[in-house]
């Protein structure tokens, strides 16, 4: 029995995502992506760096294979395995191999959730080599041009266990993420949901308000994705500071006093 169809094009991005530039980091994709290099994008929690490897796949008109990353994770996973179809014995791709395979753009997200000895079997196409072995066919993949290969993780969250080995890190160019400033934040809180800009701009200041409580009782403060779903809940007709204590507070805390406190922040704004 053959194996199950794949079909590329259905990871073709057709519609352009809203993403508004917050530096030179289209510039740098491009670039990067021209001359093969692979990529690395560092940034805190829910700032676009999805949202921005969707924009670039629709502009680079190239499929995009995303891979949420977790503990679980194995090679065979992103590579590939022999599974039973049918009483028959077939080999199927991982998402790795496919993006390979089709030059697609493979995205990693939050690379250090996988294991280490996981993320050893990119190493060979993320430098000069590009290519894939795999083992269990005898059989060497050479990536075409068209590939690309990134990941992301959030620096935050480092610790010494869940962090880049060197010999990971340095194959890679960096692009570095953070919140977009007040003005462009606001802009992208209206783009998405239709709030009026007065709104959006007092989500913004509550959001900068909590930021400010990281390494204080928070990990992270509110992020870009938060004030978004919050403005969503505030245009389908909920109160502000219900809206903030279920999009945001609940969202970034389970302490008590961190959520009474936040909550008293909202209601400072609103």
């Amino acid at each position: 029995m053959e194996a199950p169809v794949f079909k590329i094009e259905t990871y073709l991005v057709q519609t352009a995502p809203y993403y508004e530039p917050v530096a030179s980091e289209i510039a740098l994709f491009e670039a990067a992506y021209h001359h093969q290099l692979p990529l690395l994008l560092k940034g805190p929690t829910g700032c676009g760096k999805t949202r921005f490897m969707e924009y670039m796949a629709w502009r680079l008109k190239r499929p995009l294979i995303t891979v949420s990353c977790h503990d679980d994770l194995t090679a065979s996973d992103l590579v590939g395995r022999f599974l039973i179809s049918g009483g028959d014995t077939v080999w199927v791709d991982g998402p790795l191999a496919r993006s390979v395979r089709y030059g697609a753009i493979c995205y990693l997200d939050e690379i250090v959730e996988a294991r280490k000895d996981t993320t050893v079997v990119i190493h060979p196409l993320a430098d000069d080599r590009r290519i894939l072995p795999i083992e269990k066919l005898g059989e060497l993949l050479v990536s075409p041009p068209e590939f690309c290969l990134a990941m992301s993780y959030n620096p935050g969250y480092q610790s010494v266990l869940k962090d880049l080995k060197q010999s990971t890190r340095q194959r890679f160019i960096a692009l570095e993420f953070n919140y977009p400033t007040p003005q462009l934040e606001s802009k992208i809180i209206v783009n998405e949901t239709g709030i009026e800009k007065g709104m959006a701009d007092s989500l913004v200041k509550f959001a900068q308000m909590t930021r400010n409580l990281k390494g204080n009782g928070l990990e992270e403060g509110a992020s870009t994705r938060l004030l978004v779903h919050a403005a969503k809940l505030m245009v389908a007709g909920l109160e502000a500071s219900i809206a903030c204590r279920s999009a945001v507070a609940q969202a970034l805390t389970d302490d008590a006093d961190m959520l009474s406190a936040i909550n008293e922040l909202s209601l400072s704004v609103f």
